[in-house]
């Protein structure tokens, strides 16, 4: 059997490149690790992480095709983030103007959830530590 350590990083493909980079780095805020522009395809790739470690990369490309989200479609589902107290980080996402659905409870820990999107639509999840 193959043995895995940890999951290293998840890599998005975002359709407006200043768009997405401010909302992952200046609303969600991760912080930047190294940002590389690479003339031969025209693209960017954006590292960034979270409270230290290596999360994301964010990568640009002329016109990439559009994924379906919803109805759920076949792929990565969402990408969830784990916070202390989901209503106070919906409110803040709120008042930066993002649509945030209601509060749930996981029915199995019984812990508070929400689902966002980011700038292209991709379902990102708020849950409760």
């Amino acid at each position: 059997m193959l043995t895995l350590n940890k999951v290293h990083h998840i890599a998005i493909i975002c359709s407006e490149y200043a768009v997405s980079k401010r909302f992952y780095t200046e609303i969600l805020g991760l912080t930047v690790l190294q940002e590389v522009y690479r003339a031969e395809r025209n693209s960017y790739k954006l590292d960034l992480q979270l409270n230290g470690q290596y999360v994301i990369e964010l990568f640009s490309f002329p016109d990439p095709p559009r994924r379906p989200s919803r109805p759920e479609a076949t792929g990565l589902r969402h990408l969830a983030f784990a916070v202390a107290d989901v209503a106070a980080a919906k409110a803040i996402l709120e008042q930066q103007g993002i649509a945030v659905e209601p509060i749930r409870t996981d029915t199995h820990t019984n812990r508070k959830f929400t689902f966002f999107s980011d700038p292209d639509g991709l379902p990102l999840e708020l849950y409760e530590d």
